[in-house]
């Protein structure tokens, strides 16, 4: 299947990826047709990347691998035109398109046919933005203008030893080198820059795109995608409030046999997103996290409980995907106010106007439920009856309101002694801040018990199937 005797890692890589024997290769006696600075003397089987389709799990994909023993896997004119060819194919049969980067740039000899046919990919992959889910993996290098692909694509792996992402090169960046700050890294691109959604090795990458690509709709117009679901409907999630503050437990505690795929892993981590499974539907979920525990039941990270600008910018474009590609969405709230912070401060708003946009814009099904505290205008921004949710639940120990009781009795009562305040703060709790409360005037739907939250979700969205929702004709948002 590769064009030389031996398969190159380019097809190896193919080959891992898609079912065995289902590759079929587009394109592979496409060769440069560029002949200046001699370039007609070197070989150029492919042109640098094996182009065509298979299936995963018996889903139809599009793959472009990049070769990395063809002139160091640069990107020439006949190359990326090559790429665009393959969304051409994908966006009329409405299949998911997976790249593997591994690239040392764009091709010199060819420069200004290079650049034109390397934006008419760039153009692809606009077109095809919220129709066909896009994928990255980057295995080798991945620099300059080629950066922009993952970050124009869905969801991107890197291999965290050898994958390289930046658009400026470590040690071009003034003041900085390498050893210093390995901006290019795996680890700096997925914790810092937020751009990777899991890294590891080369094997496991592949397997994530397999596991994703058998929760993704293939396109737009396809209902979400379904698998058999073996799980008790009605199972109890027994214990599932001790995941109160890392609900990326809570999330698989729900899912029909605790199926969670974590986007953005090492992004924000005081927002967890990805999705889950019910009655074997793929739902998205959103959820506020305070700590996270790591398999060995380890505190690794703890956090205040509030809504930070990577947290909200994190899960709005992750509400954003799943609207685009009629993915239901459930919300996990459990929110006490926003960061606070110097830094915060700069890009807050932003992203709490976009989070709020993201939920308020989404027509498809939205179902929240509210675990701890819903405090003030960052809980309106978390998918409240008030932006747009169709369905509220509340555990029975939720406090919903504008503050935490205590604080408020000693706003509204400055000066009082400790037991009025005491009094007042239990008042405050009982008419402001409960759950009964917010039930009682329409902002909750249904308190209920944490072990019945699985029931209680997939009932909801089960109802909630047939949506529709007309709004008000436009081009697009702007926020």
């Amino acid at each position: 299947m590769g064009n030389m005797a031996t398969e190159s890692a380019a097809s190896a890589r193919i080959n891992s990826l898609l079912d065995a024997g289902s590759f079929v290769e587009i394109g592979g006696a496409v060769t440069a047709r560029n002949t200046d600075f001699n370039l007609q003397d070197k070989a150029t089987p492919a042109d640098g990347v094996i182009t065509g389709y298979g299936v995963i799990d018996g889903n139809l994909v599009y793959v472009y691998s990049q070769d990395v023993s063809v002139l160091n896997g640069a990107i020439g004119e006949m190359h990326a035109k090559k790429i665009a060819n393959i969304y051409d194919m994908a966006m009329k049969m409405g299949a998911p398109v997976i790249g593997l980067i591994d690239c040392a740039g764009m091709r010199l000899q060819e420069a200004t046919d290079a650049l034109e046919a390397f934006g008419g990919l760039y153009l692809k992959q606009a077109l095809a933005s919220g129709v066909i889910p896009q994928i990255t993996a980057v295995f080798g290098t991945c620099g300059g203008g080629l950066s922009v692909v993952p970050a124009m694509t869905d969801f991107t792996f890197m291999e965290e030893k050898k994958g390289k992402l930046f658009v400026n090169s470590p040690n071009a960046i003034p003041g900085n080198e390498i050893s210093k700050n390995d901006t290019s890294s795996a680890k700096y691109q997925a914790e810092t820059a937020g751009l990777v959604d899991d890294m590891g090795t080369e094997e496991e990458m592949l397997e994530n795109i397999r596991t994703l690509v058998c929760m993704l709709p293939c396109n737009n117009e396809e209902d979400a995608s379904y698998d058999e679901c073996n799980d008790d409907l009605n199972r109890a999630c027994e214990g599932i409030e001790n995941a109160a503050e890392d609900t990326a437990i809570a999330l698989a505690s729900i899912s029909d046999e605790g199926i969670f795929f974590e986007t953005k892993k090492y992004f924000a981590q005081d927002m967890v997103t990805g999705f889950i499974r019910l009655n074997g539907m793929t739902v998205g979920a959103v959820a506020n996290r305070s700590k996270v525990y790591n398999e060995e039941a380890e505190v690794v990270a703890e956090f205040d409980g509030s809504l930070s600008a990577d947290g909200a910018k994190k899960a709005a474009e992750f509400v954003s995907f799943c609207d685009a590609f009629n993915i239901p969405v459930l919300t996990i709230t459990n929110v006490s106010g926003f960061k606070a912070g110097m830094e915060e401060e700069k890009d807050l708003a932003r992203q709490t106007a976009r989070l709020t946009y993201a939920f308020a814009n989404a027509t498809v099904p939205k179902v929240n439920v509210v675990i701890g505290k819903a405090f003030g205008t960052a809980y309106v921004s978390m998918n409240s009856k008030s932006v747009g949710a169709d369905m509220v639940y509340a555990w029975p120990n939720a406090e919903i309101g504008m503050m935490d009781a205590a604080l408020a009795a000693k706003i509204m009562y400055a000066g009082a002694d400790a037991a009025t305040l005491k009094e007042k703060a239990a008042e405050y709790k009982e008419l402001q801040s409960s759950p009964l409360s917010a039930a009682r005037r329409g902002y909750v739907d249904t308190i209920i018990e944490p072990e019945d939250t699985r029931k209680y979700v997939i009932g909801a969205f089960e109802m909630l199937f047939t949506k529709r929702e007309d709004r008000p004709m436009k081009k697009h948002g702007t926020v």
